[in-house]
């Protein structure tokens, strides 16, 4: 997101403003402070520099404050290098559909328009308005990477979704979770959307699989990840039931041996086909 002027730019790109790269729209280029070559912006520089072409020990992404050769308008010829331009973060971009715009609390540049976010202190980053009153705060929820994909998530340009249980994770990355039938959170396990229809499935889907004699009176203990309350209850092989908040994502702490449930399990699988 920082820039120095590049001299080699067409004049047609200039007076186009079709100058820049896929991540950003603006008439310069910068210079690494790191290994002194020239690129588009920060992210170019990055993806070039962690390329799986790139040998490892030269891997390394680029100090986005450490860019000096900083300034919105050409000294020679007057051109303006972007129309959003924040000096505190070496940042510019020809944009500005985008309505960027300065946090001094996050200390970098977000879009959305200032008006359409506030800054919540104890996640540490800005969150939309909409979610002024009902946001669950995890402290420093943002300053985490993605449990997913493991991409740092407080400066991501990729679209980013808070779960009920107030962790944060890539949007795209919650959508593949779904696409594989993962519907509890990676960091705390909890439930990451109302499950109340599937719960009525699995009651349907037990009350139509009865256990054989020699479990009928068999119980466990579990502990639920949704309500963290902890709770004896019959054993089942397909799903044990919080007797509290009635999720079925729960997770058992004492039962019968694990090669009896196995072995039970194989024989319903082949019962409810």
């Amino acid at each position: 997101m920082e820039s120095e002027v590049e001299k080699n730019i067409s004049s047609t790109e200039l007076e186009s403003g079709n100058s820049g790269c896929s991540h950003y729209r603006r008439r310069c280029k910068i210079r690494a402070p790191c290994c002194d070559e020239i690129f588009n912006c920060r992210h170019c520089h990055n993806e070039a520099k962690n390329s799986l072409e790139t040998n490892l020990s030269d891997r390394h992404d680029l100090p986005r404050f450490e860019v000096k050769k900083v300034q919105q308008y050409c000294v020679n010829c007057g051109v303006c290098m972007g129309k959003y331009f924040c000096g505190i973060c070496n940042f510019f971009d020809d944009d500005i559909s985008k309505d960027q715009f300065h946090c001094n609390q996050c200390g970098i540049c977000r879009t959305g328009g200032k008006e359409n976010f506030f800054h919540c202190d104890k996640c540490g980053c800005c969150y939309s308005n909409l979610m002024a009153d009902g946001h669950r705060c995890v402290e420093r929820a943002m300053h985490q990477n993605c449990p997913v994909c493991f991409e740092y998530l407080f400066d991501s340009t990729k679209a980013i979704t808070i779960l009920h249980c107030g962790h944060t994770i890539h949007f795209d990355c919650l959508k593949e979770m779904e696409n594989h039938h993962q519907f509890s959170c990676p960091v705390c396990s909890k439930s990451i959307c109302d499950m109340s229809e599937l719960w009525k499935k699995f009651d349907e889907l037990i009350a139509s699989t009865p256990m054989p004699e020699i479990y009928r009176n068999k119980m466990v203990w579990i502990l639920c990840n949704d309500c963290g309350g902890k709770c004896q209850v019959q054993f089942h092989v397909i799903a044990h039931k919080c007797l509290d908040c009635k999720s079925y994502n729960t997770r058992r702490t004492q039962g019968p041996p694990a090669a009896a449930a196995a072995s039970f399990s194989a024989n319903v699988v082949e019962m409810v086909r």
